[in-house]
């Protein structure tokens, strides 16, 4: 009986401008990498609610990605430094709520890198794989379950 290994769900929140155009020059590039990820392309990282992020675990992640413009590139000036500023904050409410925060990643990728893409995609999926699936959350939504 040959064992299976454990793949994880991660969820993308990707910039329009800068990493889901890497992600697209990976692909015309041929780069491969890996089919864990599910791409939910935003105008900008400065626009993705904190509520967004935790119904992605909800929902059944084991990780989340988010990426965006480098600094001082954004398209809307200054999006993804509020989103920088508002994602270290973050982290303190999602340990506090249960979710282990380091199953959420931040990359800037810009619109040429589509080979950094890859390393990221690549590196996230190896981090949350060794990391094992992600049930705690589910464990306390059933704490908050009433019983009809």
């Amino acid at each position: 009986m040959e064992e299976k290994t454990f793949e994880p769900k991660i969820t993308a929140f990707v910039c329009n401008w800068c990493t889901y155009t890497g992600a697209d020059l990976a692909g015309t590039s041929r780069l491969k990498y890996k089919p864990n990820i599910k791409m939910i392309r935003v105008p900008c990282t400065g626009r993705i609610d904190p509520v967004f992020i935790i119904k992605a675990f909800e929902k059944g992640a084991d990780g989340v990605l988010i990426s965006g413009c480098h600094p001082g590139d954004c398209h809307y000036n200054t999006g993804n430094y509020h989103a920088r500023r508002r994602w270290v904050l973050f982290t303190e409410l999602l340990n506090y709520i249960g979710i282990d925060s380091s199953r959420l990643f931040f990359s800037w990728v810009s619109a040429s890198e589509g080979k950094k893409f890859v390393d990221v995609v690549t590196e996230v999926t190896e981090t949350v794989r060794k990391k094992g699936p992600f049930i705690q959350y589910h464990k306390i939504n059933k704490e908050f379950v009433l019983d009809e």
